[in-house]
């Protein structure tokens, strides 16, 4: 049966599931139709077309003149009022709004503060696998994989270390069950509390950013702030927004994408021997491959400016296309068997940071850089540590969010922990297995 992905049931299906439902979708040939809100007299059916395949994802990504990401890529997409208070968001922009602020963000990136953030990456991966020797924890994502982003770009940007416990609480309600079907009820109170916090959040930022202006510390607020770029700098609302997208983005990609890892190097012994016996040679395709098997981000939207034939299929403008990024990272015709996770793979043309053109990801290159010395320092350092219960995921249509992953040390209390957390996670990992070695 073809799947409903306007169905929030099919969101609750196991990944293998899922996986096998997008399979079917490929096959299906041009882009399927998907009904999200029936029409009526009073107002006009709302639905889109699922970009399935991984040409039509990565077409759709590059030709940014055809597929708009205006209003925006989320689902729901943001309000109008919401944009007017909070700014427009780098990935909900076209151009030329799109351009000028990219370019202003990327010629902040200066070679001293890349070259400090690398530094600071690998001093950071350090301290995290001390205190994990030291305190031996039992959540892999709060402890490790949480911890690297987020003290990553609070110091990237320059935050004080007193205000990181507040925005830390505050990311964690902006982005609470981002893309889950919800009742009425939580429908009503829950983007209320994530507003609030995304407006805190935002306001301690700008804060900030009128401090740096007269007085700048040489992070990358103050270079955000101070810049030149044909004249213009980022403005409090922008810097805030810019925040805002780091943060819920940023932090929460890697952090999924460091607890996939470390639960697929687990399921996989030989692919995590094969890493551990020679990391420098294979510890890139292994972050490629994380990030392809996982696919932390699922989906995002694009609408149509203008008139288009793509697929076999006629699109009209002001249609609506989801480009799935989790289907796309399992073309068969692109990827030799799909399922399995292969660090020595390559090519490896994923689109896990987006399929190209103006919208990829800004945070790539940091993003390998984290996971990188992150898992350096835990292979070489505690070669014994494994994920010993499936990621306990949270149910959602837009990203491959681990809430917590049990772990331990080899030997002693492994298969008490593997006893204790076996079948309570509530979701299979991305692979469909939850099997543990």
């Amino acid at each position: 049966m073809t799947p409903n992905l306007a169905d929030p049931s099919f969101w609750q299906l196991p990944h293998s599931e899922r996986l096998e439902g997008f399979a079917r979708l490929r096959a299906a040939g041009p882009p399927q139709y998907f009904v999200e809100r029936p029409g009526g007299r009073l107002r006009p059916e709302r639905g889109f077309y699922a970009l399935v395949s991984h040409a039509d994802v990565v077409e759709a990504s590059r030709n940014a003149e055809v597929f708009g990401s205006a209003p925006g890529v989320t689902t729901p997409e943001p309000a109008r009022w919401v944009r007017a208070v909070f700014g427009e968001s780098l990935v909900n922009l076209d151009e030329p709004q799109h351009t000028q602020l990219r370019r202003i963000v990327s010629r902040a990136f200066t070679p001293r503060i890349l070259a400090a953030t690398e530094e600071d990456v690998r001093s950071v991966a350090k301290r995290i696998v001390d205190d994990l020797l030291r305190e031996r924890p039992k959540d892999f994502v709060a402890a490790v994989a949480s911890r690297m982003p987020f003290e990553i770009i609070c110091n990237l940007m320059g935050i004080p270390e007193k205000e990181r416990p507040s925005i830390l609480a505050q990311v964690n309600r902006a982005s609470v069950e981002t893309g889950v079907a919800r009742t009425v009820r939580q429908r009503i109170r829950v983007p209320g509390k994530g507003l609030r916090a995304l407006a805190s959040m935002q306001g301690m930022v700008a804060d900030l950013g009128r401090q740096r202006r007269r007085n700048p510390t040489g992070d990358l607020i103050s270079a955000l702030v101070n810049a030149d770029i044909d004249g213009q700098s980022l403005n409090g609302r922008q810097l805030g927004s810019f925040f805002s997208l780091l943060m819920v983005a940023g932090v929460e990609t890697t952090r999924n994408a460091i607890a996939h890892g470390l639960s697929l190097l687990t399921d996989h012994p030989d692919q995590r021997a094969l890493l551990l016996g020679d990391f420098d040679r294979y510890a890139d395709g292994a972050v490629e491959e994380i990030v392809r098997h996982s696919t932390p981000i699922i989906q995002f939207r694009r609408r149509l400016i203008q008139d288009h034939r793509m697929n076999g299929h006629d699109f009209r403008r002001g249609d609506r296309v989801v480009l799935f990024y989790a289907s796309a990272n399992r073309d068969e015709s692109v990827f030799t068997d799909p399922d399995r996770f292969d660090i020595t793979r390559s090519p490896n043309p994923h689109v896990g940071y987006g399929g190209g053109g103006p919208h990829y990801c800004l945070g790539t290159f940091l993003a390998k850089q984290e996971m990188k010395a992150l898992f350096r320092e835990l292979l070489t350092r505690s070669p014994e540590l494994r994920a010993v219960g499936a990621p306990v995921l949270v149910p959602s249509n837009f990203d491959n969010r681990v809430r917590s992953m049990p772990c331990a040390f080899a030997g002693g209390s492994v298969d008490d922990e593997e006893q204790r957390f076996s079948g309570s996670s509530g979701g299979a990992d991305p692979g469909g297995g939850t099997e543990r070695r």
